[in-house]
């Protein structure tokens, strides 16, 4: 059963960072692309940062490029997201997800995710 627990968010002011982390489990991780999705109320689901299994060729949305950083471990088979400058419409939850993914779907939104809010 493919698991993937997200953890590392919570409250920060503007301009203020945090580093997300995601465990898998239940896969082999080292063999598939990675990406971070955020769901934020009232908008839709975006991929925001993708990798593949190498490590190579991210991919970042246009709303967070040159401020979030995504990178995994295949040793721990733990992906991260490097959040700096946020800002509050960077708010939302924030959940990882097997495979490459450029166009999220609710199915992509399962598991355990983690709140970030960006507010003063």
């Amino acid at each position: 059963e493919v698991q993937l627990v997200a953890s590392g968010g919570g409250l920060v002011q503007p301009g203020g960072s945090l580093k997300l982390s995601c465990v898998a489990s239940g896969f082999t991780f080292s063999t598939y692309g990675m990406t971070w999705v955020r769901q934020a109320p009232g908008k839709d689901i975006e991929s925001v940062a993708a990798i593949h299994y190498t490590g190579g060729g991210p991919y970042y949305a246009d709303s967070v490029n040159g401020r979030f950083t995504i990178s995994r471990d295949n040793a721990k088979n733990t992906l991260y997201l490097q959040l700096n400058s946020l800002k509050t419409d960077d708010t939302g939850m924030y959940y990882c997800a097997k495979g490459y993914i450029l166009r999220p779907t609710n199915s992509h939104v399962r598991g355990q995710g983690t709140q970030v809010t960006v507010s003063s």
